[in-house]
């Protein structure tokens, strides 16, 4: 499906769009994780961690399950460990664990060690809106438990519910953060441990940049991606390029030129748009069909000289480029980007 638009740029950033039908979604449904197959499966591992009411299962629900960031005011607390089989593509492939806030999981009879063997990511949600105090208490007793169980592990920091707080206070609340748990962790003498911190909300585009992060870590192919999109962009005047997971808004690429929100934002919103136009006009008249398949383009120009491309790469994968108005009329219509797309499809094929 091709499709062109002439539109008004966006303004600031606004909620999370909730655009896909429900059923297009990464298929299983989170199940116990006491019926689920054995932990040593090949898939990496991200552990959602944290205490009760922090917010971690409303970040699962709406990146990786499209709810509306209101309808996460209706969930019950998470009272099980659940696993979250995210299946999409081989790039974007890994399980998450919820870890209830009140389960003890360093309880002789929780086998942590297990656990933490198999993890890529571990994932420690702080509500910036509470008293975090017993939250950095908790943070360190569980990464450097993790640690000495598996170095290897990559320690995200999401500092949760940032919404509510002003620009001042955010920054402040992050350095202040970031001040404490290091300095527990250089008086428990683990200066090699790394935590990385993230100002996140459920209500913007920043739990989707925090996620592409962590998950960026985790894709042995990253550095060669990234080659990849540097090439494509010096050849063919487009200014910024991303290779998006099309379920989740999760960029698990993109070029080594610096990714500013409102570029994102942009790319973001442009997959909604050419979802929610495909479910509508894409779809044949018994409803058959695919909203997204190896015919999705579209090309949306501002009124700000701006041009944003998209083109399908896989079955979950869009490459989608921001460029200038005159850089696309001179170097020609969408076919311009078409050698450098086909050349990344070819690589993804191989890497």
């Amino acid at each position: 499906m091709s499709i062109q638009y002439e539109v008004e740029p966006l303004a600031d950033s606004y909620g999370v769009a909730d655009s896909f039908p429900k059923d297009f979604g990464y298929g299983e449904e989170e199940a116990d994780i006491e019926d689920s197959p054995t932990p040593s499966d090949s898939k990496p591992r991200i552990l959602l961690m944290g205490l009760r009411r922090s917010g971690k299962s409303s970040i699962q629900k709406v990146v990786f399950h499209k709810m509306s960031p209101n309808e996460t005011l209706f969930l019950e607390s998470t009272n099980k460990i659940y696993k979250d089989d995210i299946s999409s593509s081989s790039f974007v492939n890994f399980q998450i664990w919820d870890f209830p806030g009140q389960v003890d999981f360093f309880d002789p009879t929780f086998d942590y060690e297990m656990i933490f063997r198999g993890t890529g990511a571990l994932i420690f949600v702080i509500d910036a809106q509470d008293d975090y105090v017993e939250a950095l208490g908790r943070l360190h007793l569980t990464v450097s438990r993790a640690y000495r169980v598996n170095p290897e592990i990559n320690f995200e920091v999401f500092i949760h519910k940032v919404d509510g707080l002003s620009d001042d206070h955010k920054i402040e609340t992050q350095r202040d953060i970031h001040q404490r748990a290091n300095d527990d962790l250089a008086d428990a003498s683990l200066e090699k441990l790394h935590l990385s911190f993230y100002l996140t909300s459920i209500y913007d585009h920043s739990i989707f940049e925090a996620f592409s992060k962590v998950v960026q870590k985790l894709i042995p192919q990253l550095p060669t991606l990234e080659n990849l999109l540097n090439i494509f962009i010096s050849n063919s005047g487009i200014e910024k390029a991303f290779l998006f997971d099309v379920v989740s808004k999760i960029y698990i690429a993109t070029d080594s030129s610096p990714v500013d929100m409102q570029s994102y934002e942009l790319c973001c919103d442009m997959i909604d748009v050419v979802i929610d136009v495909s479910c509508i006009y894409g779809l044949k008249e018994d409803g058959s069909g695919s909203a997204y398949d190896k015919e999705s383009m579209a090309i949306i120009k501002l009124n700000n000289t701006t041009v944003l491309y998209l083109k399908e790469v896989t079955k979950f994968l869009a490459l989608v480029c921001i460029l200038r108005e005159e850089s696309f009329e001179r170097k020609g219509k969408p076919s311009t980007p078409a050698l450098p797309h086909y050349c990344i499809k070819q690589s993804l094929d191989q890497v």
